[in-house]
């Protein structure tokens, strides 16, 4: 079985899957208050959220996080598609950020000072990013054979009968 999770993946995946999966049960025990903020905050970003209910709104943003957190979390996921799902949910916070009045200065995406809180949405699309760019991320190392150069000799009808396609 070949590794998933490089080991330069591991600080940024345990730090990012930590803030989400924590972030994620805190929102799972929101009380109506804290629904009725949350939904309305991201209506005003995003009107479609009107069709849902602040409690909907609220126990699928938590679901959403906390599944997040957990395969960033789990070694078992690769890379590439936690990175994936980490950067495709940063997009939505980041658009929320920019759409939101008040968090960043006008004509700048600086955030104000009531909009520090948010601007670590674009830290989180940045990790994402850089998960999605990282090469390793995305291919599987070669068998011992590939590795070498030569065709493998423990098989006759072995499929790398071939030199390894993944070098030049």
């Amino acid at each position: 079985m070949y590794p998933v999770m490089r080991p330069h993946h591991i600080a940024p995946r345990l730090t990012t899957g930590a803030f989400m999966l924590n972030s994620g049960l805190r929102k799972l025990g929101a009380d109506e208050q804290t629904e009725q903020g949350l939904h309305g905050m991201a209506a005003g970003a995003y009107p479609i959220v009107n069709r849902m209910s602040p409690h909907q709104f609220t126990r699928l943003l938590a679901s959403t996080e906390i599944a997040l957190g957990a395969a960033l979390l789990s070694p078992l996921v690769p890379t590439a598609l936690a990175g994936a799902g980490l950067t495709t949910f940063a997009t939505g916070l980041v658009g929320f950020y920019l759409r939101t009045p008040g968090t960043h200065q006008k004509g700048s995406p600086l955030p104000t000072d009531e909009g520090v809180p948010l601007a670590k949405d674009f830290w989180l699309l940045g990790i994402g990013l850089g998960f999605l760019s990282d090469r390793q991320a995305w291919v599987w190392p070669c068998p011992a054979a590939c590795r070498r150069r030569r065709p493998c000799r423990h098989r006759r009808s072995c499929h790398h009968t071939k030199p390894c396609h993944h070098r030049k």
